[in-house]
């Protein structure tokens, strides 16, 4: 007995020594994307926007004091996200987390972070429920519902005379299953006639049966969800195999690195995006000349997202220090994740995507949104995005 009770009086007594814990100087923000596997070039998009937010807002930094970024690959399931989560929680003790990559991964390690009470910003999770896990999960990336609709009005602006409609989508990813969904609601409120709804893996790379199908169904769209390997390689198979028709790539193809996956047959794929480098602000301004700079080329929206999450975050730990009238390495760790969450929830932030502000429930408030179409250049193995639509 006696040792029961010693044991919960040291518990008691780490517990209150870790919520008394001052935040580090420099303040330390938790980047958790993926850096590795299938999904890793969407995550080290979002690790070069974050490091170009690092170094343009670290000129002011939260009112003098500097932040730094504190990185941990979380791979590309569920289990890797839920292990940079926690080690970005417990042991790098950052003041909130940019991530994950995916939102399969966001519904298994959100809610540790949201437990703990610890702010979470999403940059790249558009699927459906993402805000819903908690009062400390937000994020910076539309959902789905908002932004795919666009790419099939632009598809029958440009071909008025579809009627037929296939779309296929990956079966194990959480976005790509939400994002096929909206699609679907879209052919059927155009009254389209949805002719064969196909589904594959991310992990997939033989589309012979998918692409059979479609053919063998004489359709005049083809919509599809799924990453930039898989989804790359899927369009490919189509086209090889002689599918001629309009085709619309979801948000996982929101990526030059799609170009070398399906090379030449990447040209005319539309692509609807909530970011386009000719947004017209200072921070976008200041984002994309220093992308450019660096990699003699636009930056890609998951870059852009990725600074948007940053710059959010700092913004917001500005505004704890103007309510506590303290500097955040004045405060407690626990105070500072508690506070900060408020602040990301009030005002507006100019940024990358245009004016955006998030309600109290944490979803995004965006004003624009674009539908791209890709141009390949002649070596097949580069290519642009160009807006045709906002």
């Amino acid at each position: 007995m006696k040792r029961f009770v010693l044991a919960i009086l040291f518990s008691l007594a780490a517990a209150s020594a870790a919520s008394a814990e001052k935040v580090a100087s420099p303040i330390p923000i938790g980047i958790g994307v993926a850096q590795t596997s299938n999904v890793a070039l969407f995550g080290q998009e979002q690790i070069i926007g974050a490091k170009i937010a690092e170094k343009l807002l670290n000129v002011k930094g939260v009112n003098g004091t500097p932040f730094k970024l504190v990185q941990q690959d979380t791979g590309g399931d569920e289990a890797g996200a839920i292990n940079a989560f926690q080690n970005l929680i417990n042991q790098e003790k950052v003041v909130g987390i940019v991530g994950p990559t995916l939102s399969q991964q966001a519904f298994s390690a959100d809610p540790i972070a949201n437990r703990l009470k610890v702010p979470v910003l999403a940059p790249s999770n558009t699927a459906k429920g993402i805000p819903q896990i908690g009062e400390f999960i937000g994020r910076v990336s539309a959902p789905v519902a908002r932004v795919a609709p666009n790419a099939v009005n632009q598809a029958l602006k440009q071909n008025p005379q579809i009627r037929r409609v296939a779309v296929l989508y990956a079966q194990n990813d959480a976005y790509s299953s939400s994002e096929t969904g909206t699609f679907q609601e879209a052919v059927k409120s155009h009254k389209l006639e949805l002719v064969t709804v196909q589904k594959f893996m991310t992990t997939d790379t033989d589309f012979t049966t998918q692409a059979t199908s479609v053919l063998g169904a004489k359709v005049d769209l083809v919509i599809v969800s799924g990453l930039a390997a898989d989804g790359g390689n899927l369009v490919k198979q189509l086209r090889q195999l002689g599918y001629k028709g309009t085709i619309i790539g979801g948000n996982g193809f929101n990526t030059a690195n799609v170009f070398p996956v399906c090379g030449r047959d990447c040209e005319g794929i539309l692509v609807a995006q909530a970011y386009s480098p000719d947004a017209n602000n200072p921070t976008n301004k200041s984002f994309v000349a220093e992308y450019r700079s660096k990699y003699k080329k636009d930056p890609p929206q998951f870059s852009a997202q990725a600074f948007t999450a940053v710059q959010v975050f700092v913004e917001a730990l500005r505004k704890v220090e103007k309510t506590t009238k303290k500097k955040i390495v004045q405060l407690d760790l626990a105070t500072v994740r508690e506070e900060l969450n408020k602040a990301i929830r009030t005002g507006s932030y100019i940024t990358p995507l245009g004016e955006i502000s998030l309600d109290k429930e944490g979803e995004i408030n965006q004003k624009t949104f674009y539908v791209s179409q890709i141009r390949m250049e002649a070596d097949g193995k580069n290519g642009k995005f160009v807006i045709v639509s906002k």
